[in-house]
């Protein structure tokens, strides 16, 4: 199979604008305003894009991840940053902007850790695992190579963040809009 999940240097102008970005993005007003103004920016660019292209992608390796709801039972879908764990799977932390809840999408993975990811337009079956122990700290360490900082998320949230391994399984279909 296809790993489209691995670590890709970016281009000398995406790491200067994530050393100017990253910092903004641990202000309070960026922890206010983000969590409001992000999912719907980001819905907008999904259906103009046929679910293939994110906003935040303009910065970091991002995804769609589809969850199934642990309460729900319905589909539901994340777009987060994800890191290369450089055996081409992924990795996701639920920060939420440093609120003191973790986000939903941690929980449907807790109850229904069978997944799917939408990644660059290609759809993959995942199996989700948490990840604990000395791998947490290596997860930690190769998630803030790649956004400087991120980490502070989890100190200021007041909670340990929930980190995942995305491993792929299987590389589904091509991309089909959801409506």
């Amino acid at each position: 199979m296809n790993r489209p999940l691995t670590e890709r240097r970016p281009d000398p102008v995406v790491r200067v604008v994530r050393h100017i970005v990253a910092p903004i993005t641990r202000t309070r007003v960026f922890r206010w305003v983000a969590p409001r103004a992000m999912p719907p920016i980001e819905r907008v660019i999904a259906v103009l894009s046929g679910r293939s292209v994110q906003l935040s992608s303009l910065l970091v390796p991002s995804l769609i991840l589809t969850t199934i709801g642990a309460k729900s039972g319905l589909p539901r879908d994340s777009v987060l940053m994800y890191t290369a764990d450089g055996r081409g799977n992924a990795i996701v932390a639920g920060t939420s902007f440093a609120r003191d809840r973790h986000p939903a999408w941690t929980y449907n993975l807790l109850a229904h850790p069978h997944a799917e990811i939408s990644v660059r337009g290609r759809r993959y079956a995942v199996r989700a695992s948490l990840i604990e122990g000395d791998a947490r700290e290596l997860a930690w360490r190769r998630i803030e190579h790649q956004w400087p900082g991120y980490r502070a998320y989890e100190r200021e949230s007041g909670r340990t963040v929930r980190l995942f391994r995305l491993v792929l399984t299987a590389e589904l279909t091509e991309l089909v809009p959801r409506s």
